[in-house]
């Protein structure tokens, strides 16, 4: 089993150096936006071999690129298109089911590249070198560039680690130009007997994270300094806006990368503390969320409502996820997507659900059947949990994981609900202390 990770690699250039890779990621980016005008006017296509004979002779004599740069970038393109098109899609299904009613428009016009990079083939257009260099194509022939980077990923590629593409990447802020090396990390297969700590996370605006096991160990992961920044940087885009002038464009530019980087950081801390070594860690399925989670937009909002729909926007959810997925496969853990269907509605100890068991959509759960009161992401964590659980339960009986455990095609929504509702919280709750009864998942 291999999990793949990104090297971030310094590059130490010249001034002559940094002249030609500047001039060929420019001639890249040029190539990008090039072959994205051609697939526009050939009915917006995401067809990689048709774009590739469309544009292969031009990107070489006009661009000056190499053989496999020009195999990249039709490639590069499609793959934007493909994308795109999977959106338009999902717009038109959330349109249908009255999700929303705004049209998505990405296709509208051909996508532009702005961004100085340039895709590298292993072997082919980079190598690495003795005495930690890299040889690197140029529009202008061959450089060898001193690097730097994280001991840690040097020594995997001193070691002979499987090594695939990379990415040259420019910092504008630094001037500095990194290469991301794509490695693949070889990591063992996991045993489902020897997974001794089974949680569930839920995910947030106000809470970034909850995280709780079945020890009744949780922990919330506050979003308060990330909102703080957030308004912060709102302001500062608000002001620079109506000033509009070159400088203000640049520091636009510059509070942009910063922003970014702020939140991947932040996603970056919380996923390395949730990612424990030999845990099964439930995560909520929250494909099509911006558009089931129904919302006022333009006039009709009020100031409070267009404040919520820009924290909404920048929740980057998908990415913990992702950070929390691959973190867990280095530690020997695995990270599984479980139904988020009333996770936040459902109380964990008599599994009665209803709209009313969160009194004005606030934080406080109280359920209306047992009077279990508890604080709401917190509820919701520890229903992924025993779904998590579950899933544990399944996986150690069957064989192989699946996040609908036990579920045939034929069984429907409600039937997966009502195996849910059976499972119970209880104060004593192990994965090792599982057995099932009739009526509902219990401990010993």
């Amino acid at each position: 089993m291999f999990q793949v990770i990104t090297a971030k690699l310094k590059l130490n250039l010249t001034v002559e150096q940094k002249s030609l890779v500047s001039q060929s990621a420019l001639a890249y980016r040029d190539a990008l936006n090039y072959t994205s005008q051609v697939a526009f006017d050939a009915g917006k296509t995401s067809n990689a071999a048709k774009l590739q004979k469309a544009v292969y002779n031009e990107l070489r004599v006009r661009f000056g690129l190499g053989s496999q740069m020009a195999c990249n970038v039709p490639r590069q393109v499609s793959g934007t298109y493909k994308t795109l098109w999977t959106k338009v899609k999902q717009n038109a299904d959330a349109i249908s089911k009255g999700y929303t009613k705004k049209r998505y428009k990405g296709l509208d016009k051909a996508p532009k590249y702005i961004s100085r990079t340039c895709t590298l083939n292993y072997q082919r257009d980079y190598s690495f070198k003795t005495g930690r260099q890299v040889s690197i194509i140029t529009l202008q022939g061959r450089i060898v560039v001193p690097y730097d980077g994280y001991n840690k990923h040097l020594d995997l590629i001193a070691n002979g680690a499987r090594i695939g593409a990379a990415k040259i990447v420019y910092q504008r802020s630094s001037n500095i130009y990194y290469l991301m090396v794509s490695i693949e990390v070889e990591t063992p297969e996991i045993d489902p007997l020897r997974i001794t700590r089974v949680s569930g996370v839920d995910v947030g605006m106000r809470y970034l994270a909850v995280e709780t096991d079945l020890k009744n160990k949780s922990k919330f992961y506050s979003g308060s300094e990330a909102r703080h920044k957030a308004n912060r940087y709102h302001k500062a885009r608000l002001t620079l806006q109506r000033k509009d002038t070159r400088q203000a464009k640049r520091r636009l530019i510059a509070l942009s990368g910063r922003e970014r980087r702020f939140i991947v950081d932040m996603n970056h801390q919380i996923s390395k503390e949730i990612a424990k070594p030999n845990s099964l860690i439930g995560l909520e399925n929250l494909t099509g969320i911006r558009d089931r989670t129904r919302t006022r937009y333009g006039k009709k909002a009020s100031k409070k409502q267009r404040r919520a729909n820009r924290r909404k926007a920048k929740w980057s959810f998908a990415e913990l996820h992702g950070y929390i997925d691959y973190k867990a496969n280095l530690n020997g853990s695995v990270a599984t997507i479980v139904p988020a269907h009333y996770t936040s509605k459902s109380c964990p100890k008599c599994g009665h659900t209803s709209d009313s068991n969160r009194p004005n959509k606030g934080l406080l759960f109280r359920c209306q059947c047992c009077g279990h009161e508890l604080h709401a992401d917190l509820v919701g964590a520890r229903n992924i949990a025993l779904r998590t659980l579950l899933v544990w339960q399944d996986w150690t009986s069957t064989g192989s994981l699946s996040a609908s455990p036990n579920v045939s095609r034929d069984e429907t929504k409600a039937e997966i609900l009502q195996r849910f509702s059976e499972l119970r919280w209880t104060s004593d709750t192990s994965p090792h202390a599982l057995r099932y009864c009739a009526q509902c998942w219990v401990v010993d």
